[in-house]
């Protein structure tokens, strides 16, 4: 009875005994990942609460760390530091989505000890690191996406393979220079692979069709080369197949048009060579499919049967021989242009066409003559032809008279040398003339000349820049509308593009806050004019970063009106849509309505673009979708967080804090998805010009929220 009784004691004791040592371990453990979060930053802080209460923080019933949040909707009202995040004190982690919220640092070495992690994003960051070799250690990954950060260079683990779970794989957008893995086809459960954006070399491993359950294949902007495997017939699965810009070729032998899913194939920029296919269309999912093989080097004629495709681009190749007219009427004339042997399909009418461009040459010769007619004291300047080299129109300009032979000798012949960029069409060329002045050149290639686009661009601009006069756009001294040679003349902007400024490290820190806030009242002003001093009101529809110029001094001017135009308001406005994407109003995604309003939001987001150093980005839609849903996101979110960092803070000057926080709500307002609650451009340049109001609060503490709700 003693040794019973003794025994049960033991066992009670020592159940005692290892109960104390769970819960002195949890504590332990808990204490360790609450000093984790605190070193590394978290933003949602609470020290009366347990950490498994805060905000972002997911806990199991231990009382452990199993998942971390930061995503956008949630937001950050700091930085956290990556690199001292220490993974050793999350070992029951099984989730860590970090995305879009100012990460910086390196990717811990030791990541690959959370062992339970089954999902990874640390998107859209500001990460410098390489990929730790230990990410071949989580095993349980479904999920891996590192991808828009700042720096992320090296290799991609070569075992990677091990991965097998995985299904989402985006390592897009860094600076990682490797051939693809060896390992790679060893992921058989992936679904999304996105490498784009990087330096990958070499061909395409034979072992790809292993991925059969691949639905996106995104290797674009890199430097693969070689032939298409004929394997990748066995990605049933796949809809979108993306290789722009890189060096593939041999892509129809591999007959991936064929893939019963596929409906996007990307292929622009490539080194593909041959003829197209006669039955390239002749496939089941034709009606669904787009393909693009811009920029290559296909020869021969343009088979009937493409028209049965949804969507294709065969524009700037070797193309020859007639389009049939079932072709040339189910895709646009943009799908064709840069092959000069192309010719238009048999009953095709082109007297109207020509009639058009008759007619908008006389009209811009009787806006030159209304301009003139209305100086006054200034003649109506004659026109000079010139047998050898064509019609010269002289424009008003600093000394009345640009010659084409002072244009041609300083260029030698635009010569490339003199050349200093090129645009949406056409290139530019710094042209120092006889008296010593120095203008800008901008001439339209020759085979540009040839398609109708390029030239109904030119000469709009030609039009447009007739008629209108601003110190803060650029300036038309004069041009020549000849089919042997086609070039306007503008005022030379010394400093060039504002996206070039903005790259450049040294010039960005020389545009200073103050430089910035005038840069986007010179712009304010210029569509101000556009929209409401002129008659009818003139809609620019481009306007981005880089069709802003700046002069020594950093003043800006509005350029490259090519697709601008004069907003009737008897019409509808329906217009084909143009623009530079990230720029673009969404509305016309789906209204193809142009209004003023689209030039504000464009405004908006180069104000923004000026203040961040950078563009905006997914900031704007963040704004537009998430925060009517959560608050927080923007009231945790602070002005100068969202500043450039190669500048110092503008909160040591009182009035400057005051500019810069105005040009930010004011851009604000401008990027609104609704269009009628965007402001007009002139209360937009009323509100920039007039004194900025006294803060209500320190610069540092001024979140979006804040600029969103008040007046």
């Amino acid at each position: 009875m003693d040794v019973v009784f003794a025994a049960n004691a033991i066992f009670i004791i020592s159940i005692t005994i290892l109960l104390s040592n769970v819960v002195a371990s949890n504590a332990s453990n808990s204490s360790r990942e609450y000093k984790a979060l605190m070193d590394f930053g978290w933003p949602y802080i609470n020290s009366t609460a347990h950490h498994c209460s805060w905000k972002g923080i997911t806990c199991d019933d231990q009382g452990r760390v199993t998942e971390l949040s930061l995503q956008t909707h949630v937001g950050c009202n700091t930085q956290p530091r990556w690199h001292d995040f220490d993974p050793l004190s999350f070992t029951s982690l099984t989730s860590i989505h970090l995305s879009s919220c100012g990460l910086y640092g390196v990717i811990p070495p030791h990541i690959g000890y959370l062992s339970n992690l089954s999902y990874l994003n640390l998107s859209h960051n500001l990460l410098s690191s390489e990929l730790p070799p230990s990410l071949v250690n989580l095993t349980n990954l479904n999920v891996l996406d590192i991808s828009d950060n700042n720096y992320i260079y090296g290799v991609i683990p070569p075992n990677i393979g091990s991965l097998s779970k995985l299904v989402y794989l985006n390592l897009s957008h860094n600076q990682l220079k490797t051939t693809m893995p060896l390992s790679l086809p060893n992921l058989t459960n992936l679904e999304v692979l996105d490498i784009s954006f990087n330096s990958f070399f070499g061909v395409i491993p034979s072992g790809i069709w292993y991925l059969r359950r691949l639905i996106v294949l995104d290797l674009s902007f890199n430097n693969i080369n070689g032939s298409l495997p004929p394997a990748m017939t066995q990605l049933t699965r796949l809809k979108i197949l993306k290789l722009d810009n890189n060096s593939v070729e041999g892509v129809f032998e591999a007959g991936i048009h064929m893939l019963p899913c596929i409906k996007t194939i990307g292929l622009s920029r490539n080194s593909i060579q041959g003829r197209i296919p006669p039955r390239l269309g002749d496939v089941p999912n034709a009606k669904f499919l787009s393909i693009d093989f811009s920029w290559n080097h296909l020869f021969g004629e343009v088979p009937e049967s493409v028209s049965r495709l949804d969507g294709i681009d065969l524009s700037y190749n070797s193309l020859e021989g007639k389009i049939s007219y079932s072709v040339w009427r189910k895709f646009p004339r943009e799908s064709f242009i840069g092959n000069p042997k192309l010719l238009l399909p048999k009953g095709y009418n082109a007297t109207v066409e020509a009639v058009y461009y008759v007619v908008f040459v006389l009209f811009i010769f009787c806006v030159i003559h209304l301009i003139f007619s209305k100086k006054g004291k200034k003649e109506v300047p004659s026109v000079t032809p010139d047998l050898k080299h064509g019609d010269i129109f002289k424009m008003w300009n600093f000394d009345g008279n640009i010659a084409y032979q002072d244009i041609t000798e300083a260029t030698q012949d635009f010569d490339f040398k003199y050349c200093i960029g090129t645009g949406g069409y056409g290139s530019v060329y710094r042209a120092k003339l006889p008296t010593g002045k120095v203008v800008a050149v901008k001439k339209l290639h020759r085979f540009e000349g040839d398609n109708p686009v390029f030239d109904s661009c030119f000469r709009n601009e030609a039009m447009v820049l007739s008629q209108i006069r601003h110190r803060h756009i650029v300036k038309l001294f004069g041009f020549c509308l000849h089919k042997q040679s086609m070039f306007l003349i503008y005022d030379y902007m010394e400093r060039g593009s504002l996206f070039r400024v903005l790259m450049d490290e040294d010039e960005a820190v020389e545009l200073n806050w103050k430089k910035r806030v005038n840069v986007v009242k010179d712009v304010a002003n210029a569509l101000s004019y556009m929209h409401h001093d002129c008659s009818p009101p003139i809609l620019h529809r481009d306007i981005s970063s880089s069709n802003i110029l700046l002069d020594s001094e950093f003043e800006g001017c509005l350029s490259d009106f090519g697709t601008a135009r004069l907003l009737d308001p008897d019409s509808s406005n329906q217009t084909l849509l143009v623009g530079t994407r990230g720029y673009i109003a969404p509305e016309l995604a789906f209204t193809m309505a142009v209004t003023e309003k689209c030039d504000v939001y464009s405004f908006g987001v180069v104000a923004l673009e000026i203040m961040f150093g950078d563009h905006p980005g997914d900031f704007i839609s963040s704004i537009n979708t998430m925060v009517a849903r959560s608050t927080q996101f923007a009231e945790n979110m602070m002005v100068q967080q969202l500043l450039d960092k190669r500048l110092a803070s503008p909160d040591d000057d009182v009035r400057m804090s005051m500019e810069v926080v105005g040009v930010v709500k004011t851009a604000l307002k401008c990027v609104c998805c609704d269009p009628k609650s965007r402001p007009s451009m002139k209360e937009v340049a009323q509100q920039l010009g007039a004194r900025p109001p006294q803060l209500a609060m320190s610069f540092r503490s001024i979140s979006v929220l804040h600029l969103l709700h008040s007046d």
